[in-house]
């Protein structure tokens, strides 16, 4: 006996919904991958599921974002808007740019330099100089720093010191003013000195 046919339209009852899109995603996921198997089809699937989460499956040979350009390229549809294409070209700009900066680093560092002019190796030359100098006079201002911080932590140091030698003459203010204690020694046992 073969399956029925059921009337295609939204399932009610939300537990038997949710088993029977359980199964159906799963089944659907299945064939994405048999059909990329038996015949080497580039196959892309996204699902969302009425809870938002998302389902993905993609051809091991490929990716969704490529599969979206070939999309877009073949059909002519427009997924992305120019704001996107604007981010690409940003992206593109700043990565020349950071090419850029690799090879100025290596020239700077002394590396592959023999493809530059003359006029260029002085304006290397120039940038490293006025870079040395610089880091002398920082070298140099450090000692300076150093000393300030000294004299700055033997000042706190004093005043430490005073403040602790002033409590201390405090407390022993406090400490004349009572009457001193006094004390008499008793023996334990008083006929312990009569039998000596």
């Amino acid at each position: 006996m073969g399956r029925g046919k059921i009337e295609i339209k939204r399932i009610e009852n939300t537990s038997n919904r949710q088993v029977t899109y359980s199964k159906r995603k799963n089944g659907i996921i299945k064939k994405a991958k048999e059909i990329t198997v038996l015949c080497d089809a580039n196959v892309s699937l996204v699902i969302y599921g009425s809870s938002g989460k998302m389902y993905e499956y993609c051809s091991p040979k490929t990716n969704l974002i490529d599969m979206l350009d070939r999309y877009q390229r073949l059909s002519g549809n427009k997924l992305w808007d120019a704001k996107h294409e604007n981010l690409q070209n940003e992206i593109d700009r700043i990565k020349k740019e950071n090419e850029s900066m690799q090879i100025e680093l290596r020239h700077l560092k002394g590396e592959d330099i023999t493809s530059l002019n003359y006029e260029e190796l002085i304006g290397y030359e120039d940038a490293l100089e006025n870079g040395l100098t610089n880091i002398r006079e920082k070298k140099d201002e450090i000692p300076k720093i150093m000393r300030k911080r000294e004299q700055a932590l033997e000042e706190e140091n004093k005043h430490l010191i005073y403040m602790v030698q002033q409590s201390e003459m405090a407390a022993m203010g406090d400490y004349q003013s009572h009457e001193p204690f006094s004390f008499r020694v008793q023996p334990m046992q008083p006929n312990l000195h009569e039998r000596m």
